[in-house]
């Protein structure tokens, strides 16, 4: 018997479009049916490349129209890579059209947008659900156990994501657009830091946040500024706190630390698993020896491995990704999980830079 398969369209060549091409072929459960782009040619080129690099059994169709794509009625669901300032229009499109949403992050440009575009999926009873990858990680999903057994009642979250742009990227990158992008690295990077955190917390709403932005940038004078480099806060019932910073200007870093009364969980790549066969975390349960005159700290820091590929190969979280959107649509049934927690992070994100653009001030949530 065939296996059902999910069959996708993608909206855009964007770059991180490549990744996810792999990871539609090997999910199992997925097909390719067309790539679309305002360019005939750009379409063709991307399909070429990628074609090239991790081919497809059959090579998708390159349109030059997105409401072409979307019209097609062997299409099940679309991954939209677009731009931040065009999300909500197609993401709107795709669901009257009846198509299944996979949509890269930050979901919009604030959470008004967000809520329109999980009411439009709710309406028309498609599936949503944003790009991040490491929900779908076989490390993620291990950790779960780890925080609630070995850490213990969490204490305190810090987080980094960031990487070294130059002055060329700020110039002509689009992540540094302010219309296109108009949140810069918190939507780019800090999007990943409160969803770790969120997740840590079992989607608990903080209480209040703090916000900073310590370096902005603008493309032309008549072009809003977005954050380069910014930090924030959390702060949730009970006491526990969180604080994350992420930069377009700082050396690559994509760190998580989980402190709790029991230990300290430490993930060196909670983003894009560090190349190689298995994906790693460490425990720290450190003790302090005393003995007369002589001081020790004793580190007690183990080290555990999980069988997961970083990137780019049957079972990684990518490919997962798309295995469990593709499950969902062939299933007929909705998870409203993926919606809620995209709105939630959304809703914390803006209050960060509300704080920020307030010069620091304390915000409810």
């Amino acid at each position: 018997m065939n296996t059902p398969l999910c069959r996708w369209g993608i909206l855009g060549a964007a770059f991180i479009a490549r990744k996810n091409w792999q990871a539609i072929r090997d999910a199992g459960n997925a097909t390719l049916v067309a790539v679309a782009s305002r360019d005939l040619a750009r379409a063709q080129s991307f399909i070429n490349e990628c074609q090239g690099s991790a081919p497809h059994p059959t090579a998708p169709e390159a349109m030059d129209s997105y409401d072409a794509l979307l019209t097609r009625t062997d299409i099940d669901a679309v991954y939209i890579p677009l731009p931040t300032g065009l999300r909500k229009e197609w993401v709107i499109r795709a669901a009257q059209a009846g198509k299944h949403v996979l949509v890269e992050k930050p979901v919009g440009c604030g959470a008004t947008d967000v809520a329109e575009i999980i009411a439009a999926c709710e309406k028309h009873h498609v599936q949503f659900m944003d790009g991040v990858m490491f929900m779908h990680g076989r490390r993620l999903n291990h950790l779960r156990g780890v925080v609630d057994r070995d850490v213990g009642q969490i204490r305190h979250i810090a987080s980094q994501f960031s990487f070294m742009s130059d002055a060329e990227f700020q110039r002509t990158n689009i992540r540094a657009h302010g219309t296109l992008e108009p949140l810069g690295c918190l939507g780019d990077l800090g999007w990943y830091c409160l969803r770790f955190t969120l997740w840590a917390m079992n989607y608990a709403v903080p209480t209040h946040v703090t916000g900073r932005i310590h370096a902005e940038t603008r493309q032309t004078d008549d072009a809003p500024p977005v954050p380069l480099e910014f930090s924030g806060t959390l702060t949730f019932a009970g006491g526990t706190s969180a604080s994350f910073y992420c930069s377009f200007t700082a050396a690559n870093a994509q760190w998580a630390i989980v402190s709790g009364d029991n230990g300290l969980l430490q993930v060196s790549d909670f983003v894009l698993p560090f190349s190689g066969p298995q994906t790693h975390f460490s425990i720290t349960r450190s003790d302090f020896v005393l003995d007369r005159c002589q001081f020790d700290m004793h580190e007690g820091r183990s080290i555990e491995t999980i069988d997961e590929p970083s990137s780019n190969a049957p079972g990684s979280q990518e490919c997962g990704m798309f295995q469990t959107f593709s499950q969902l649509v062939l299933s007929g049934k909705i998870d409203p999980h993926w919606p809620n927690i995209s709105l939630l992070t959304q809703r914390v994100l803006d209050a960060c830079l509300r704080s920020a653009r307030a010069g620091g001030v304390t915000v409810d949530c």
